[in-house]
This record gives C-alpha cells, sequence and structure tokens, in this order.
C-alpha cells in the first residue's frame, strides 16, 4: 500500500508536468523556430539523463552495448527524437496549442493499428470501435464543429500532427524489442539522434544563440517533456501494483494541459475542442477496457 501511494505521487507528478508542455512548446516557438527548439533541448535532455544515470552509478551502461543494440539506437535516434519532435514542433508551430496537443494524443491509437501489420497482432472490434470515436474527436477539433471552418486551422499543422503519432508509434514499437536499460537506451536515441538534428539545423537556418528566453523555454522543455518525466513515469509504473491503475491518470493529462494553454498561452478555448477532446479519450478508453478484459 505504502508503494503504491508513491507509486501514484509519481504518477501525478508526471501527469502534471507532461500536462504543460504543449504551453511550453507554443510559448518557446515564439523565440525559436522548430529545428533550434528541437536542437537546443535535445542538448538538455542529454545532459539531464547523464546526469540522473551518472548518479545512479549506471552512466558506464551507454558504453557496454553490442554493434547491433548501437545501430538500434541509431535508428531510433532518427525516428525520436530528431523526426517525430521536428514534425511535432512543426505543428504547434503552425496550429492552436489547443489543436495540436489533442490530435497528437491519438498515437495510443496509431501505435494499436501499426501493431496489426508489425507485431502480427490481430484486429478487433474494440480497435475499430475506437478508431471511428477518437477519429471522430479529431475531425470535431480540427473543424470547430462545421466543415466550414476547416480552413481555419492551417491542414498542413494538422496533417503534421497526425503524422507524428505515425512516427511515435513506430518509435515505441522497436523499442519493445530493445531489452537495454531505459534511460540507457533513451540518452543514446538522443546522442545518436543529435547529429541528424544538427546538420537539419545548419542546412536550414543555421545555428545561432537562442537568447535568455528562447534558452529558458529550451531548458524546459529538454527537462520535463525529453527528460525527468520519463524517469518518474518509470518509477511510477515500478512501484505500482497494477500498472493500469497509474496508466489511466495519463487521461487527466489532456485535461489539465487546456487549461494551461487558456491561462499561461492565452488561448480561447473552443467548445469544440473539449467536445472532441472528450470523444478522443472516450476512444482510448474503449480501446484500452477492451485490450484489458481480452
Amino acid at each position: 500500500m505504502k508503494n503504491q501511494k508513491k507509486a501514484y505521487l509519481y504518477g501525478l507528478i508526471t501527469v502534471l508536468l507532461w500536462s504543460t508542455v504543449a504551453s511550453a512548446f507554443k510559448i518557446s516557438l515564439r523565440y525559436l523556430s522548430p529545428i533550434h527548439l528541437l536542437f537546443y533541448s535535445s542538448l538538455v535532455s542529454i545532459t539531464v539523463l547523464s546526469l540522473i544515470l551518472s548518479a545512479q552509478g549506471r552512466l558506464g551502461l551507454i558504453l557496454s552495448y553490442s554493434r547491433k543494440e548501437y545501430l538500434s539506437s541509431l535508428r531510433l535516434g532518427f525516428l525520436n527524437p530528431f523526426l517525430y519532435y521536428l514534425i511535432l514542433f512543426n505543428a504547434y508551430d503552425l496550429l492552436p496549442a489547443q489543436v495540436a496537443q489533442p490530435l497528437n494524443y491519438t498515437w495510443a491509437l496509431t501505435l494499436a493499428f501499426l501493431s496489426i501489420p508489425m507485431l502480427k497482432q490481430k484486429i478487433h472490434l474494440r480497435e475499430i470501435a475506437a478508431g471511428l470515436i477518437c477519429y471522430l474527436g479529431v475531425v470535431i477539433i480540427s473543424s470547430k464543429g462545421t466543415f466550414m471552418h476547416f480552413a481555419s486551422f492551417n491542414l498542413m499543422g494538422v496533417a503534421l500532427a497526425l503524422a507524428s503519432t505515425v512516427v511515435w508509434s513506430l518509435s515505441w514499437i522497436y523499442n519493445t524489442r530493445d531489452s537495454r536499460d531505459p534511460a540507457a537506451s533513451l540518452l543514446l536515441a538522443f546522442l545518436f539522434g543529435l547529429p541528424f538534428i544538427f546538420i537539419a539545423a545548419l542546412a536550414t537556418k543555421g545555428l545561432h544563440s537562442p537568447g535568455l528566453k528562447g534558452l529558458l523555454g529550451a531548458l524546459y522543455v529538454g527537462t520535463f517533456e525529453m527528460g525527468i518525466t520519463f524517469v518518474f513515469w518509470l518509477k511510477a509504473l515500478r512501484l505500482s501494483e497494477n500498472t493500469a491503475r497509474v496508466g489511466n491518470l495519463i487521461f487527466l493529462s489532456p485535461f489539465l494541459s487546456l487549461i494551461f494553454i487558456h491561462f499561461i498561452v492565452g488561448e480561447r478555448i473552443y467548445a469544440t475542442t473539449i467536445v472532441g477532446l472528450v470523444l478522443i479519450i472516450t476512444g482510448l478508453m474503449v480501446q484500452g477496457v477492451g485490450k484489458d478484459a481480452g
């Protein structure tokens, strides 16, 4: 029981921190381009993860793997952080945060669908039902409830937000085959992803000083989106008597995120955003409950 309380505490801290990142993305992108935010926040994340592993006496793990495992890290690093966050930050740059965040949240459903051909899992009626419910929510959010308003949101931004779920899901599918220490594996992915990010930055915007406000944004994103929250979440899952008890806390995140988006970013929250988000969460719960039952 004592461990379960600690699990809830770590889980709630993680959810609270994750709930702020949509606002952090949007504010940081006022001062940095998407590629610059990715570059500087990745440097921060590498530093944070290195410090965490050093404190645990496990930093040497990153030098202990085989050539095949390093090639796996290269693939993972290309997918995430490089491709995933580049797509996601560009989506946030083009869309209101209240739109980009729920669309990106459909990654869990995308993961379920991609697992069918890639992991040879069978499709069930619950996946079909969950998909219809979730993507109805996506349509409502993207259209503000009427097809006449589709043009009011950048359709490229919508496409990028949905594409980010595919890249994220692919990285998780490849991660399921990775038996290495999770924190060490994540650090290696960032280390191998950094050259791709560096080259992309040089080829597009070049590199320059982020400025104080940009640096603060990168520090926040690199620490709380890409770094320490991963460790908190992993700790919560390991301490919990049942991972579903902690896992269900994640459904609080998008609703808390809307509060932060309204009060910190200053966006007026559309009623259709809330309706669409409720549908997305309902769809994900239909999928999750069905999976637990099956």
